[in-house]
């Protein structure tokens, strides 16, 4: 059995170790740029020969050149292998995830009179080429194919393709192949980790070149979309897994410990705190965790303990709520749960999260496969600043304007003025009485 959750008592930390307690696994990616770029390079110029390379090398899996590419047979026997009941769970579940990205879609087109004669608004308009990347390295992940395939196809991008690691048997997990058309997309490729990134970077005989990729992805897949940044469009940082669980004195501390283990086992890079103003409830969660861990396999309890025994995970003791909520808003949590009697008192204070679960049966689970919601969430911090994956990161804005002759008299003589103010002397010229002249000698 692990040794005991850690119990961090936050008014007794110094600042640098509060600060500690917010750092993540890709918060340092130097090791991992070094290692990805000869990687980049290799598929860069050798195309699907470096990732059947790199698919016998790093994945071990027997995957050809002429392989890469999923078959229409192999959705089919997918579609034979998988379990009834999970295909209708896969089924039930992207049926929440369209209803709800289709709610979200916004209107194809806005358009205002700002003043008489003079019109601006906006076009939305889907991205010509998207990359899903599904990861595949802890186990398989049809639910991520739910998150990022879903709302490509409702925003209705073009080309839309799924990237995922092949497994042993130099196949892609059934689950994967049946959640991708359920979805509407059936161009999957085997192919993962840095080699994917680049294949969608560059393009390949097989795979192609994509303007953007989105999806979770080990450090690995982090490094090599950092470096290729100028190269495609890198979407919200969604690294290795991360969850607070903010509970107050009203809390039940085994039910705590329970969501705690949640985002904990996905890996030993994964961060899972509880926070919490109550020592009844830090100490009745702590003393669950081991009551769980033996319901749970010796991969997950490794993976768990890891992280909540270690630097990144654990349980965080207030002396308040409020220092509870500011610990929550400084660590820009990807997932966070409110477990409380009322959950809805506390919604208001929080500013940074990627999502936030409210109450004692919205479980991270529900939102990681059922709810609606996407689960893709910014890590490491940049829910402070960025969102949830969704229809907005498959569409582009496009700004529109239109001005009558009405219109342009009146805006005319103030743009002038900026012009003439900044220096700009066709940017005047435009607007003035050169304007006439040349509508005058072109009739």
């Amino acid at each position: 059995m692990p040794k005991d959750v850690n119990l961090h008592i936050l008014s007794e930390l110094t600042a640098e170790k509060r600060h500690l307690l917010l750092q993540r696994t890709e918060a340092d990616l130097g090791p991992f740029i070094e290692k990805v770029q000869p990687i980049i390079e290799r598929v860069r110029s050798d195309g699907d020969a470096a990732l059947s390379h790199f698919a016998r090398e790093l994945d071990k899996s027997p995957v050809e050149p002429d392989a890469i590419a999923a078959t229409p047979e192999d959705f089919d026997q997918a579609f034979e292998a998988l379990d009834r009941e999970m295909i209708e769970v896969l089924t039930f579940a992207s049926d929440n995830v369209r209803r709800f990205h289709e709610a979200q879609m916004p209107e194809e087109m806005w358009f205002k009179e700002m003043h008489p004669g003079v019109f601006a608004g906006d076009r939305i308009v889907p991205i010509d080429s998207v990359a899903c990347y599904v990861p595949r390295g802890k186990g398989s992940f049809p639910s991520v194919v739910m998150m990022t395939a879903i709302p490509a196809v409702v925003a209705q991008v073009p080309e839309a393709v799924i990237i995922t690691p092949p497994g042993l048997d130099g196949k892609i997990d059934a689950a994967t192949l049946v959640a991708a058309r359920l979805a509407g997309i059936e161009r999957v490729y085997k192919c993962g980790g840095a080699q994917a990134v680049a294949a969608v970077a560059y393009g390949t005989e097989t795979v192609p070149r994509c303007l953007k990729i989105v999806g979770p992805g080990s450090p690995w897949v982090v490094a090599a979309k950092r470096v290729l940044a100028d190269r495609i469009d890198p979407g919200i940082p969604a690294g290795p897994s991360e969850a607070i669980i903010l509970a107050d004195e009203t809390a039940n501390g085994r039910v705590c410990a329970l969501d705690l283990l949640i985002e904990a086992e996905h890996g030993s890079d994964s961060s899972a705190y509880l926070v919490t103003n109550s020592r009844k409830v830090a100490e009745a969660a702590r003393a669950a965790v081991p009551d769980f861990w033996r319901e749970m396999s010796d991969q997950r309890v490794g993976f768990s303990a890891d992280v909540l025994c270690g630097e990144r995970g654990g349980i965080v003791l207030t002396d308040s709520m409020d220092d509870a909520i500011d610990f929550v808003n400084d660590y820009a949590p990807e997932h966070l749960e409110i477990q409380a009697k009322d959950p809805h008192q506390y919604l208001g204070m929080i500013r940074n999260a990627g999502e936030i679960l409210m109450g004692e049966h919205t479980a991270v689970s529900l939102g990681n496969f059922v709810l609606g919601p996407n689960a893709v969430l910014p890590t490491n911090a940049a829910a402070r600043t960025r969102s949830p994956l969704s229809v907005f990161d498959f569409t582009k804005r496009i700004s529109i304007g239109h001005v009558t002759k009405k219109g342009y008299d009146q805006l005319a003589p103030y743009a002038f003025k900026f012009a003439r103010y900044e220096g700009f002397d066709a940017h005047g010229n435009a607007l003035s009485e050169m304007r006439t002249k040349a509508f005058n000698s072109s009739s």
